[in-house]
């Protein structure tokens, strides 16, 4: 592994006492220090956290037809939103695997602006720019912007007070000012909480924090790393890439068929997947919920009461809000919501309740 790139405000993070860890090729935060991720998980809930996720990519697609060229790659379908609108969708290859899942911001016709994953940047706008037409420029701008989500029931309180705008629907964005700087807010998050994720260009992201920071801080809040994100997100069943999705775990499997576009006429691993579709998939993502002391993790076996292997976990925490263990697993096509499975934790058995998430109820967004 290479060395790991940095956010511009990791001086920050240093300075307020961060863990930090390796993701996605990046050195990004954890937790604070002198909180943890309970903490700061519970302030998201209750409160607001500000997280910087600025390791996620950044790309443009720009030129005559750039949206309808990007439509006729990724997965979902982009004429269901408009200038000012932003959407969730899949990268997937010829198999319907999945090579990333990001979010497309529609500006026009001609423009469309995409936040892939860290880890996966350079292969979306490889595999985009591969195929793109005469006049259509893929451009990767991972360090032209930072990313800064606010997120929790007082995040809209936070923007107003730094005059940025607060009253736009869910998935919606704008074009911004902050003391004369550019900002793209968008109101969208990664928590089951009302919350925006905030871009402004790499070298303002440092003033911007500041005063963020002391906002937050005001309100109850606190800075929140990657830890308390990971909880917040498998509270709300949310899929991380390279766990419940990848290239060997569909969006048929993964139960984001709603991010398809399954009208359309063509956008990548459309074959695949419409015939995994039809066919039924041989495995699909369920929750699981602890029935004991157990705390599932990635990877540990599932199995059902006769000691028949059903499938794996792919994600799985503690969860902060119901105090006992939750997960994401794969399992087989037999399996069922209310189903008992026993989970091997490190050699010993727990039993764990099959059930749809989300795990706790989504504030209004």
């Amino acid at each position: 592994m290479g060395e790991l790139r940095r956010s511009p405000l990791h001086e920050r993070h240093v300075e307020l006492g961060a863990k930090t860890a390796a993701f996605g090729g990046w050195e990004m935060p954890i937790e604070y220090a002198g909180r943890g991720v309970l903490a700061e998980h519970a302030a998201v809930r209750g409160a607001v956290g500000i997280f910087d996720v600025s390791h996620l990519g950044k790309a443009r697609v720009a030129g005559p037809g750039a949206a309808e060229f990007v439509n006729t790659c990724l997965t979902n379908d982009l004429r269901r939103v408009g200038p000012g609108q932003a959407q969730y969708t899949l990268c997937c290859d010829e198999t319907g695997g999945v090579v990333d899942d990001l979010i497309a911001y529609y500006y026009a016709a001609d423009n469309v602006f995409l936040v892939p994953n860290a880890a996966n940047t350079a292969e979306v706008v490889r595999r985009l720019a591969a195929q793109a037409p005469a006049g259509v420029a893929v451009t990767d701008l991972h360090t032209e912007f930072a990313v800064l989500a606010v997120q929790g029931p007082a995040s809209p309180e936070v923007l107003r007070k730094l005059g940025l705008p607060a009253d736009g629907a869910y998935m919606s964005f704008a074009d911004a000012e902050w003391k004369g700087r550019p900002v793209i807010v968008c109101r969208s998050g990664y928590t089951g909480e009302a919350g925006f994720e905030l871009l402004p260009r790499w070298a303002d992201a440092v003033p911007l924090w500041d005063e963020l920071l002391t906002v937050v801080t005001g309100l109850g809040g606190l800075p929140c790393g990657l830890g308390a994100r990971d909880t917040l997100r498998t509270e709300m069943g949310y899929p991380l890439h390279g766990q419940d999705l990848s290239l060997s775990i569909s969006p048929v499997q993964a139960r984001s068929g709603w991010a398809v576009g399954w009208d359309k006429p063509a956008f990548w691993g459309r074959e695949a997947l419409l015939a995994e579709r039809a066919a039924g998939p041989a495995r699909s993502l369920w929750g699981l919920r602890s029935n004991d002391r157990g705390i599932p993790r990635p990877h540990m076996r599932v199995s059902g009461p006769d000691g028949a292997e059903l499938g794996e976990v792919t994600s799985g925490t503690f969860s902060p809000t119901l105090r006992q263990g939750i997960g994401l697993a794969l399992l087989d096509r037999s399996v069922t919501a209310g189903d008992e499975v026993a989970v091997d934790v490190r050699g010993r058995v727990s039993t764990m309740t099959v059930v749809r998430p989300p795990f706790v109820s989504a504030s209004p967004r």
